[in-house]
């Protein structure tokens, strides 16, 4: 992703697929013409692409549409979900895993859901020809584009994702993966464009906090095969993508969906507030009876204490306004009579690392007399699920308390100061107009020993020439 760009939240709640991502995209603000004009670069032949408006549950979204030349064979949902038309099980028109999206039935565009994107490994042409492309054509036809560097990197990283995943369910080398000659065109069409799409909006984060899957079958050549599909639950299972089970009967999160959202997203919470500076709506082309809608909104932090900042660029605290803030954050404690001090020092080490913002034990007696500790936590409302899978996973904790409390905190900001002992890092902090200084223990320790100073004489001497720059 790019440095100083923009931070987009994908809100995935009717799930992921290529042209759903590119649509919205494009709603939230990147340039048709440059991606049409960039897409048309590529040295492929029997596709256009339509940009519309559509309505989707009332609302006016996007819709990317890949047209092709030749028939794809693309069949009905009830086909392919297993109802009906059972006498097509055996013929040319097999399903293997998917990959393309945006298809045109019959001579017309089908409204809704799009969740075609099938790779065909070894795959039959209607005539009964072997036509298919491998990575590295594919690899091929991007790099003769006039993509960015940034956009071409993104697509083939997106590429290899799919490639890795096919390749690890169906027991073949990525180098053996094929993708079907007409499926792939509009794959290499909608991940190209999706690449194409969020380089253009310079896009720095994408937070992905919850990725909504439906369930039920999908038929392929050897069967039907369960939701998530298994390259679909390959990339999540890789990429820790934050899958949601949902009642609907059908396919939300097509593999190329999956892909994307495995090589873009970079965090999975959102930031306890911000504000939204954009919206983008984009459609998909299957109709599950949900909104089919995949929402790209592009946010930003509140920027906190814009005076108290200024300040601090001049080089001290002297004069600032009153600083102090309030949030609410979370206590997480459990009582443990039975956790040795080994697991509980590297809990401890865990659950800091993964952002709490205090950790610490309390000696306790429990139930039989038995001497015990409370483990308690701080962190922040968004990481309590990984705090408790972090307590649950490495203690012997069977349950968690967790209460939310009121904080008053200073505003602080760790600077580096010239001392005659040394460079040491230093925590000024401010409330109510008044600055406070501390040293950092480590930044002392260390000037201690190379100074031959006791600790207390230096972390005193530290203090007093750090207030002098007040």
């Amino acid at each position: 992703m790019q440095k100083n760009g923009k931070k987009i939240y994908l809100d995935c709640s009717s799930g992921i697929s290529g042209d759903m991502t590119v649509a919205a995209l494009l709603d939230l603000g990147a340039d048709p013409e440059h991606l049409i004009k960039t897409l048309e670069s590529l040295p492929l032949d029997g596709w256009k692409t339509e940009i519309t408006n559509v309505t989707k549950s009332g609302l006016r979204v996007c819709d990317f549409n890949v047209i092709l030349d030749h028939d794809n064979h693309d069949h009905d949902m009830e086909y392919l979900h297993g109802h009906g038309h059972e006498e097509h099980a055996h013929g040319e028109h097999i399903h293997e895993e998917h990959i393309h999206e945006g298809h045109v039935h019959e001579g017309h565009i089908h409204e809704g859901h799009t969740h075609e994107d099938h790779v065909h490994h070894d795959s039959v042409h209607e005539h009964g020809h072997h036509h298919g492309r491998n990575l590295q054509e594919i690899t091929r036809i991007l790099q003769a584009g006039s993509m960015t560097p940034h956009a071409l990197e993104l697509a083939l990283k997106i590429f290899n994702i799919l490639a890795q995943a096919e390749g690890s369910v169906h027991g073949k080398p990525v180098d053996q993966v094929h993708f079907h000659e007409v499926g792939a065109v509009d794959s290499i069409i909608d991940i190209a464009a999706a690449a194409i799409c969020l380089d253009d909006l310079q896009v720095q984060e994408v937070i992905i906090s919850s990725v909504n899957e439906g369930q039920g079958q999908i038929r392929c050549q050897h069967g039907l095969l369960p939701i998530p599909v298994p390259a679909t639950a390959a990339i999540a299972q890789a990429y820790q993508l934050p899958l949601h089970i949902t009642h609907v009967q059908g396919e939300l999160v097509t593999p190329t969906g999956a892909a994307i959202a495995a090589a873009i997203g970079t965090k999975d919470h959102l930031p306890e507030q911000f504000t939204i500076k954009k919206i983008g709506m984009g459609g998909g082309k299957r109709d599950y009876g949900i909104a089919g809608i995949l929402r790209a909104m592009w946010i930003e932090e509140p920027e906190e204490n814009r005076q108290q900042d200024s300040v601090w660029a001049a080089g001290g605290c002297k004069g600032a306004l009153d600083s102090q803030k309030q949030d609410q954050v979370l206590v997480l404690e459990s009582n443990l009579d039975d956790c040795t001090g080994e697991t509980f020092g590297f809990v401890m080490e865990e659950l800091l690392q993964a952002g709490a913002l205090d950790v610490w034990y309390q000696p306790i007696y429990m139930k039989k007399n038995r001497p015990a500790y409370k483990l308690s936590i701080l962190c922040k409302m968004q990481d309590q699920k990984i705090m408790e899978q972090l307590i649950f996973t490495h203690t012997t904790a069977i349950g968690i308390r967790y209460y939310q409390v009121h904080r008053s905190k200073m505003s602080r900001e760790i600077r580096k100061v010239s001392t005659s002992y040394g460079t040491a890092k230093v925590k000024f902090c401010t409330w109510e107009g008044e600055c406070y200084c501390y040293p950092e223990s480590d930044s002392v320790a260390e000037l201690a020993r190379k100074n031959k100073k006791s600790f207390s004489e230096l972390y005193h001497e530290i203090k007093m020439e750090a207030e002098k720059t007040i």
